[in-house]
């Protein structure tokens, strides 16, 4: 449980109880550390998080990383005006972003697009992003610790121009695989080329995870989920390598995700 200044303390009693404290990410942490190929975590937003990019497989390699950061988002809920920043609005120069980072006119820079409930969105590396407020998502993404941030909205955070700018996209960006999910449809979001994930509903259609022979994470997004007969709650995650031991009650979600 990680707590954050744009956090939240009215996180719902079905994630787990907090204490009241300001929690803005719960990550689940691999045995494995940093070697573990993915890393899943929900987030809990009261105001915008930095605008931010990350680095792909080459430029992390090259910064001694083992990986770079693709990651994707499925929004679990939102208020009414909550917004998530993906890519830019217009192509831009490192110069201009440069300035535009420097004096904070960035942030008009960046597409902010409307965001509802079951919204999914995935965010190549490289490109130049940022969460809003009042939103809370499951984030699956390659597990690196590196984030560069551009502007930070005055908070007392080292920024990082240099690094940011030589890796970011300066061009709008769209992704085939954003959509808004039907949350009583079973559906593959992502395959590959880092990680899989399906969004799975009850009950199971073996045909849907039948012969995937990887390490799996199993994540609950609703009550009425099971692995090996033991319930899963919301808020939690298991590590498993038969699917078959997944069971999900009639009503019930959840997602399931391997490296690729």
């Amino acid at each position: 449980m990680v707590e954050k200044p744009w956090g939240r303390d009215d996180i719902p009693r079905e994630y787990g109880d907090f204490e009241g404290r300001r929690i803005g990410e719960i990550w689940f942490a691999h045995p494995d550390g940093d070697a573990a190929p993915l890393m899943v975590k929900f987030l809990f937003t009261s105001e915008r998080l930095s605008i931010q990019v990350h680095p792909d497989d080459p430029a992390a390699k090259a910064a001694g990383l083992a990986r770079g950061k693709d990651e994707c988002w499925l929004v679990l809920a939102a208020d009414s005006d909550a917004r998530l920043g993906v890519g830019l609005t217009d192509d831009a120069d490192r110069d201009a972003l440069r300035a535009a980072a420097l004096d904070g006119s960035i942030v008009d820079r960046v597409d902010w697009r409307a965001a509802a409930k079951d919204d999914f969105v995935y965010n190549p590396a490289g490109t130049i992003h940022a969460i809003g407020g009042g939103l809370t998502i499951v984030e699956v993404q390659q597990n690196v610790d590196r984030t560069y941030r551009l502007y930070d909205y005055g908070r007392p955070r080292a920024l990082h121009l240099d690094e940011g700018l030589a890796i970011a996209r300066l061009t709008p960006t769209a992704d085939p695989r954003d959509r808004h999910v039907d949350p009583t449809r079973a559906t593959k979001l992502v395959s590959g080329p880092f990680f899989h994930v399906l969004h799975l509903t009850g009950p199971v259609d073996p045909a849907m995870t039948g012969g995937i022979a990887a390490e799996l994470t199993f994540v609950p997004l609703s009550a009425g989920c099971f692995a090996a007969g033991e319930t899963v709650a919301l808020g939690e995650a298991v590590l498993l390598d038969d699917p078959s031991l997944i069971s999900i009650e009639r009503g019930g979600r959840a997602l399931l995700c391997w490296p690729a």
